[in-house]
């Protein structure tokens, strides 16, 4: 019979170092270790599947177990669970079974329902509002001012779109070399933001200044730009929201357009537990065929 033998979700950092101490012992053992974030889960065994089993990790690689309800990313590592332990160990047949239909319903939820469409954190929020734009990203020169984690995804996200050219400044101008070093993009020191300006097409801040860095006097005259501006306090002066062809989005505006999406997922998650049991029904009508062919017709 297949098994979870050690499925966990570890709350506490004591509870979480606990369970990858005790995951160490299980990577020698034949069966499927997944290690998220959050997550130590370990499939193990041969035989017939318990349908609580199948559901579990059915919803787990289609984000519904997930803490950002249908992440994508769970896809990636389930995948990444099973192709290592394939390589590794002579997996039972009904184990292969498992995770295959798993890795397919996950895709399946993705692309039938709406449970992983829409932003779910400032950074893909702020570059998916930048997408709808109309901007090419080829070809516009991005600016973004601050130099910290959440410029580092803004910056990886906008590359995956195709950006090109982006710039990066930051009060600490070495901070800022690390980041774009790491990305292959530009710096500019702050006291040359004026300059960057007039030909900036898309400027991105977030910093922690208690000031704007941007006013509206130092705002070049004339100048179509596209801004996201995720400080608080601001960073550019409310005022140049209001220059003819000047569009600027505020950190209120992102927080609204997860809200949004939140709820637009929440949406979807009984269409996706729809498709779920669908595949659960399927998977046991073959489990039954099976089960007639290897063992005369004798069912679980």
């Amino acid at each position: 019979m297949i098994q979870v033998s050690f499925a966990q979700k570890p709350i506490s950092l004591i509870e979480r170092e606990a369970a990858f101490s005790a995951s160490g012992t299980l990577k020698n053992r034949p069966g499927v270790l997944l290690q998220t974030c959050n997550r130590i889960e370990f499939y193990e065994g041969e035989g017939c599947v318990q349908e609580e089993q199948i559901r579990h990790l059915y919803r787990v690689v289609s984000g519904l177990e997930s803490n950002m309800l249908g992440e994508v990313a769970i896809q990636g590592q389930v995948k990444t669970a099973y192709m290592e332990a394939s390589g590794k160990f002579k997996l039972s047949r009904e184990l292969h079974w498992l995770f295959q239909t798993a890795l397919f319903v996950g895709k399946r939820v993705r692309t039938e329902s709406g449970i992983s469409r829409g932003a779910m954190s400032h950074s893909q929020a702020a570059v998916e509002i930048i997408c709808k734009s109309g901007i090419n990203l080829d070809k516009a020169l991005i600016s973004i001012i601050g130099a910290h984690k959440l410029n580092e995804d803004i910056i990886r996200f906008l590359q995956s779109k195709g950006a090109e050219t982006i710039f990066l400044g930051n009060k600490s101008f070495e901070k800022a070399q690390i980041i774009a070093n790491k990305f292959s993009c530009k710096t500019f020191r702050l006291d040359q933001l004026t300059e960057f300006l007039s030909f900036t097409d898309i400027l991105i801040s977030a910093t922690s200044a208690p000031h704007t860095i941007v006013d509206l006097a130092a705002f070049p005259k004339g100048k179509q730009m596209l801004i996201v501006d995720l400080a608080v306090p601001r960073d550019i002066d409310e005022r140049i929201g209001n220059i003819e062809g000047v569009t600027l989005y505020n950190v209120e505006s992102i927080e609204n357009a997860v809200s949004h999406n939140v709820d637009s997922r929440k949406c979807e998650i009984i269409k996706a537990e729809q498709i779920i049991e669908e595949e659960i029904e399927k998977f046991f009508r073959k489990q039954e065929k099976y089960v007639a062919v290897t063992s005369g017709n004798k069912s679980y």
